[in-house]
């Protein structure tokens, strides 16, 4: 498919300067991916009203220790809701580093505070590793909220592309734990399905997006030869899970042009009819990342103002 003509115009802009991501060398490809961020981000100043503290936290049963960032007002001493984020990157890519500008608007923006885990990657560490780095640094933000300064009872969960996916597997897996309640997950154009049979998984194609070649090879880095068939755990993917009822209420943002649009949109519904409160927005001409690709285009200032407001009225409720 050829995609410029479904770009949005301001997104089609920047298409031409896109590199190449190429995930059949993944240390390339890491390179290649945070490269891309540092000059869509290029000139943005950090903000000097955020503080940002890292800390070393328990892993899950044993597991090495897992490292979160702690972004609040500098001014701010009151107990705040809090985003517990998890950064995405095809599950083989990407670092906490990739969302520090995303996570100081936010702050300065809604009023909370956040805090944004490293999971360990695939191919080296496959499901459920990098499943159970989000659920230890979840426990430690709960555990520790009166230290932290956040309110336990508003404790959202979100993240983008794989990290929606696996914001998406947390909530269900905090559900079915039953140890720890969060009010809202913020699914940002979600990696879900690992089967790729949708029109869209197969439609999107061209090397300078999340195309179908790479989320096969993100998919069965983080499942391995389990991909595709019915013992994949709804933990990873969570298109897999039978019941959706009990989950929080969720956002989720995609754009029309994005090779997950349609499980999105599959998985959006199944929510609504689960009982879960659920508000879907489909950006047209939104390729995946046109938000961080094209950050001042008009279609990403949309989906800024909606995702910062759905945080808004999620911690206000």
């Amino acid at each position: 498919m050829d995609l410029l003509p479904r770009i949005d115009p301001e997104v089609a802009e920047i298409f031409p300067l896109l590199p190449p991501l190429d995930l059949t060398d993944i240390p390339v490809a890491r390179t290649t991916m945070m490269d891309m961020l540092a000059a869509a981000s290029a000139g943005i100043q950090p903000s000097a009203t955020v503080t940002r503290v890292d800390h070393l936290v328990p892993g899950w049963d044993g597991d090495p220790q897992v490292r979160v960032r702690h972004y609040r007002p500098a001014d701010q001493a009151d107990v705040l809701p809090c985003l517990y984020w998890i950064h995405g990157g095809g599950h083989v890519l990407g670092q906490i580093e990739q969302d520090d500008l995303l996570m100081e608007h936010i702050v300065d923006t809604v009023g909370c505070a956040t805090v944004s885990v490293e999971w360990r990657r695939a191919p080296e560490h496959p499901f459920p590793a990098p499943m159970d780095d989000c659920y230890a640094g979840l426990e430690w933000t709960f555990k520790n909220a009166a230290e932290l300064r956040i309110d336990p009872r508003r404790i959202a969960i979100g993240g983008a592309s794989s990290g929606g996916g696996a914001a998406a597997g947390l909530a269900l897996l905090a559900r079915d734990r039953g140890e720890h309640e969060v009010c809202f997950q913020l699914l940002v154009y979600p990696m879900l399905d690992d089967r790729n049979v949708t029109p869209a998984s197969h439609e999107i194609t061209d090397p300078k997006v999340w195309n179908r070649t790479s989320n096969l090879i993100g998919w069965r880095s983080y499942v391995g030869d389990a991909v595709g068939t019915d013992a994949v755990s709804p933990y990873a993917a969570p298109t897999r899970a039978g019941d959706l009822s009990g989950l929080p209420p969720a956002f989720i943002p995609v754009g029309d042009v994005d090779l997950f649009v349609d499980e999105d949109i599959d998985y959006a519904q199944r929510l609504l009819q689960a009982g879960v409160p659920t508000e879907l927005h489909v950006y047209r001409g939104g390729i995946h990342g046109f938000d961080l690709l094209a950050p001042t285009s008009g279609v990403a200032r949309r989906f800024q103002r909606d995702r910062d407001e759905a945080l808004r009225r999620a911690f206000a409720s």
